[in-house]
């Protein structure tokens, strides 16, 4: 973006972002995105993941999304924002947001634009931590928890496969200002992605950050999820979303809802630099498609990073059974304190391993899997899903605990049955191996010494 653009909008900040979709990979109608741009977007802006699908995608640098899909939407967005003169923004490249998640998405890009004899400006911003600098800082006392996260030390810090700080919108803004057209952020909080450019260009903070909140799922705030994206309008007193696809529409009710998803408290957001208060936001349909949203506040507060860090947790064995027997399933919870006392003490015995060297789970779908106790009243299932999971330190000992409880995963009698049950293996072998099992370690935040602090930019022309 050029001073002449910034100078331009000083009277008039109105911005129009458009967002494709709620994850880069995912998919969108190629003819929403050639909608928004004759709409006059002023930047396309995406996701490229989060920690939605839990740390193992931190603890390996790993993308959840195929090389293939997140290449067939970057084949649409790249072209069509330098068609159009408007940055591209990705963020949380490679779903962790990782370095290497940075890199594999530039390789893309790059890939696209060789392919296309296109050469724009790329900005390669990364947000890992180096394990050493965040324990200077704990040290110095500025990294807090954040609940329910208890105190850190720094053997916790040094045991993370990789930790990732979360930017606000600042970095990018530095590099679409510096001329990026193509911006590839590492980690961010999924609402910096979209909030970048309006606010570069003088929008004010409050109905940018809750637009950038509303729309960060692309499509999720519609009556249509599945249509595709939505473009925002966002100008000096509030903004207004409407949906790109012209046959699905926006509602206050499907756009105040948005606040909820992936919020503790569905009026307050808190960001980098500040708190988003919606709590007197006013939703108004315009007509039967586009919502209006205004009084939202930003109250700004000293700059902070919130950090996530993955490590090593234990290796994985699961098996599938699922039964069907009227019997075993009318007591599934008689048959599963069964097991689970049975089974563990065969295992002390015979496998001589102490409860601290493994854990051994059920879960029974079908049957309280998704809510457990918490389930508000028991449904009669018809046939259970039984999933057992043995967990060790190594490999070979959970395959281990996973083969030994497999008899008695398949025929196992209730208490007082007089005949040996049989259930059915969904595979052969049933014992599936799972790797390395991981667990988010950090849920901290860092002082920051400025808006680009713990950040590293590297801008060029391909």
């Amino acid at each position: 973006m050029t001073t002449n653009d910034l100078q331009a909008c000083a009277d008039d900040p109105t911005t129009r972002v458009l967002v494709p979709a709620g994850m880069l990979g995912s998919g969108f109608p190629t003819h929403t995105i050639e909608r928004g741009i004759s709409l006059g977007a002023h930047v396309i802006a995406i996701d490229g993941g989060s920690t939605d699908s839990g740390p193992y995608y931190l603890g390996t640098a790993s993308p959840k999304t195929t090389e293939e899909a997140v290449h067939r939407d970057l084949d649409v967005l790249v072209p069509a924002a330098l068609g159009a003169g408007i940055p591209l923004v990705v963020g949380s490249c490679g779903t962790c947001g990782a370095d290497a998640g940075v890199d594999w998405i530039a390789g893309i890009v790059e890939r696209i634009a060789a392919a296309r004899d296109l050469h724009p400006r790329i900005a390669q911003i990364y947000s890992e931590q180096d394990p050493a600098v965040l324990q200077d800082r704990l040290a110095a006392g500025r990294i807090a928890p954040l609940d329910p996260a208890g105190p850190l030390d720094a053997a916790t810090i040094a045991a993370c496969e990789h930790v990732v700080g979360l930017m606000g919108h600042h970095p990018i803004a530095e590099a679409v200002e510096q001329g990026a057209q193509i911006v590839l952020a590492g980690r961010a909080t999924d609402t910096a992605v979209l909030s970048a450019v309006p606010l570069l260009r003088g929008c004010p903070p409050g109905p940018t950050w809750h637009a950038a909140k509303i729309a960060e799922c692309g499509g999720m705030c519609t009556v249509n999820p599945r249509s595709g994206g939505v473009l925002l309008t966002i100008d000096a007193d509030g903004f207004t979303v409407e949906p790109l696809d012209p046959a699905t529409a926006c509602t206050p009710r499907s756009v105040a809802a948005h606040m909820m998803y992936e919020n503790a408290d569905p009026f307050r957001m808190r960001e980098p630099d500040g708190t988003l208060d919606a709590s007197d936001a006013t939703y108004r349909a315009l007509d039967d498609r586009r919502v209006r949203v205004t009084g939202s506040r930003f109250t700004h507060q000293p700059l902070s990073m919130k950090l996530e860090g993955s490590a090593v947790a234990g290796y994985r064995t699961m098996s599938l059974v699922g039964i069907r027997d009227p019997h075993i399933v009318a007591a599934m919870d008689t048959w599963v304190e069964t097991f689970d006392a049975f089974v563990n003490d065969r295992i002390r015995q015979v496998l001589r391993l102490a409860p601290e060297e493994y854990s051994l789970e059920l879960r029974c779908y079908g049957w309280n899997a998704v809510l457990g106790s918490r389930e508000p009243a028991d449904v009669p299932a018809r046939e259970v899903g039984v999933v057992l999971t043995a967990t060790a330190n190594d490999q070979a000992t959970a395959t281990r605990i996973a083969k030994f409880a497999n008899p008695y995963l398949l025929h196992l009698p209730l208490p007082g049955m007089d005949h040996l049950p049989s259930f059915a293996f969904a595979a052969s072998p049933p014992e599936m191996p799972c790797g390395a099992m991981y667990e988010f370690r950090l849920q901290h935040a860092v002082e920051l010494d400025g808006p680009l602090d713990l950040v590293r930019t590297v801008i060029g022309d391909l």
